[in-house]
């Protein structure tokens, strides 16, 4: 990348970062305090208290809320009710309980043993790990079905400190933000006809690394360090800072910056960016943004938008629906290359423990010389 295109790029991290915060300081400035003229001789006559609903807020951050809220719709409220009985009820219920229960107790036992590797264990604070196991199934008709397995794992070991973690599997889930909306994968789609490319997923599945959490308490934002080894023989250090700020009418803006550095893939940098409104017993309505820059791939920069509004109808349960697009930076020439509605259902399926995601979408690719055409996601995960 030469050193105009890393510029270009640095501005386009700083303008997105901006966009949102800028927003948020214009609202801010719209409120009006009212002041109380008195002299020493009378003191001011009491206020009575300034009633939310009169204030003027003429902000994007109320405005828009506000015109999404007035479409009709019928679709049920919002519950947080649990569809599923909770695992304790049910781990010895089947065949299929009893193996998820297994693996669970395997995964922490395991989890001990190399604890102890490294101290004296305190009874108080034993070692942990959780597991996830996801198959994705995507169909279009210019791809056709592809089935990719992930899997994600991490193990805390309180003997070094409890900061301190082991990480392994798939390294692009953590690259995702926590509560990513979308079914979406990093890793480039298999170069053979197969539906099934064992050796692309075994090293997509290769990552181990050591994680160490939040590692000093002087930094204003939350910390991820992990040094590790992926696809095989590929050393890295992945740094992971995210930051979240409260902003006016229920609205969260949350921040990440990932950097790794690979001896063979080099240099990675990703910016995720989230506004969401969180209203009490109301659907979330939010915008997910990120951008890339990798020496591993072919454009300077590629990036993702995502704007939704997400209902809850159980726990656990969403149903989403939005706009999608996508995009690339190369040579200085900035590409919309992909846009289109979409949504998406998540729900937790007979058992507390196990998943069903189905994304259905409409999309384009300029790239390609595809128009729209309609694309199917199907993603199975069990948790461990």
């Amino acid at each position: 990348m030469t050193k105009n295109n890393f510029c270009f790029a640095k501005n386009i991290f700083i303008s997105a970062a901006l966009g949102v915060t800028c927003c948020t300081v214009s609202a801010n400035e719209s409120q009006t305090v009212s002041e109380t003229n008195y002299t020493a001789a009378e003191p001011a006559a009491p206020t009575a208290p300034i009633d939310p609903a009169d204030t003027d807020h003429s902000g994007l951050l109320f405005q828009i809320p506000r015109m999404i809220d007035a479409v009709p719709t019928f679709l049920p409220e919002q519950s947080d009710l649990s569809s599923v009985p909770p695992t304790a009820e049910t781990e010895d219920s089947t065949w299929t309980d009893r193996k998820q229960k297994s693996i669970r107790n395997w995964a922490d036992k395991t989890a001990n043993k190399i604890n102890n590797w490294f101290g004296e264990p305190d009874p108080n604070q034993p070692a942990s790990a959780t597991l996830r196991v996801i198959i994705d199934n995507s169909w279009n008709k210019h791809d056709g079905y592809e089935v990719k397995p992930r899997i994600r794992g991490r193990i805390k070991l309180p003997t070094l400190e409890r900061k301190v973690s082991l990480v392994f599997g798939d390294d692009s889930l953590d690259n995702e933000l926590e509560n990513n909306q979308a079914i979406t994968n990093e890793n480039p789609q298999s170069t053979t006809d197969k539906r099934f490319d064992k050796e692309r997923a075994r090293e997509d599945n290769s990552s181990f690394a050591f994680r160490w959490s939040d590692f000093s308490k002087r930094l204003p934002f939350d910390t991820d360090l992990d040094l590790g080894i992926r696809s095989g023989d590929d050393i890295y250090l992945r740094l992971k800072a995210k930051k979240d700020w409260d902003l006016e009418n229920n609205f969260k803006f949350h921040a990440e910056q990932i950097y790794r550095y690979g001896i063979d893939s080099e240099n990675y940098l990703r910016t995720n960016l989230e506004l969401a409104q969180y209203s009490p017993n109301r659907a979330i309505l939010a915008n997910q943004f990120n951008l890339t820059y990798a020496d591993a791939q072919d454009d300077d920069l590629t990036w993702n938008n995502f704007i939704f509004r997400q209902h809850k109808f159980f726990h656990e349960h969403t149903f989403s629906y939005g706009l999608y697009s996508g995009g690339f930076l190369n040579n200085k020439d900035l590409r919309l290359n992909s846009w289109g509605p979409y949504v998406s259902w998540r729900q937790p399926f007979l058992r507390e423990w196990f998943y069903i995601q189905g994304d259905l979408n409409y999309l384009n690719d300029h790239r390609e010389d595809r128009s729209h055409f309609i694309g199917a996601l199907v993603r199975l995960e069990a948790l461990f």
